[in-house]
């Protein structure tokens, strides 16, 4: 079985059918321009986002973990209450999935072992945000995670959760939803479910596959 053939049997219901996963709605994601970019926003946040536009406002976002790990199997956004017809591999505009060989997908690398969701316009307001610090801070500038991120993930008591809703700025409503992936580095792809006709209803980040 293919990736997008095990996507296709997961998700192109309303709910998961599979003991091996225990999925969690963990809040909405909003965003702005509806040009959604997928990456580690530590490592690849200058990534590209995905060719197809998505619809605009708040959307509900859902985690898959796997039971056994307690790891992120899956992330997910929901656009539509509709029924899935077909599924294809999320691309960026210089990505052709006609260039790939058997077996291959586009994606992105988790160096840091974190994986987003979030807009284009707030991976803007990222990027601001990391050169502001940067350049307030100068020699005492210990980087984006530690000076943003890692109050979102740890306290004086540890760890919070796997997973965060970040807004890197005060001046626009866009959100980044961040979390742990799978069982840490990797490569990673997506897959946008679609109806019939051709409007995403769904995109999925796979990060450990469950059959």
């Amino acid at each position: 079985m293919t990736h997008i053939e095990n996507i296709k049997k997961l998700f192109s219901k309303d709910f998961v059918e599979s003991p091996l996963l225990e999925s969690f709605e963990v809040g909405k994601i909003y965003l702005s321009s509806g040009k959604l970019v997928a990456c580690d926003p530590l490592i690849t946040n200058d990534m590209q986002p995905f060719s197809i536009e998505f619809p605009k406002g708040d959307f509900s976002v859902l985690l898959h973990k796997e039971r056994e790990s307690n790891c992120v199997a899956y992330a997910e956004i929901i656009f539509a209450n509709a029924e899935v017809t077909d599924w294809k591999l999320a691309t960026t505009a210089d990505q052709n999935v006609k260039d790939l060989a058997e077996g291959e997908v586009f994606g992105y690398p988790a160096e840091s072992g974190m994986g987003c969701f979030m807009d284009v316009d707030t991976q803007k307001s990222l990027d601001k945000l990391e050169k502001k610090l940067y350049h307030s801070k100068g020699a005492d500038f210990m980087g984006i995670y530690e000076e943003f991120f890692h109050d979102y993930f740890f306290d004086e008591n540890g760890a919070i959760d796997q997973y965060a809703f970040l807004k890197p700025s005060e001046d626009h409503p866009g959100t980044i939803f961040s979390f742990e992936t799978g069982y840490g580095e990797g490569f990673y792809a997506s897959y946008i479910g679609y109806d019939k006709n051709n409007n995403p209803v769904k995109i999925i980040t796979e990060f450990i596959e469950i059959s």
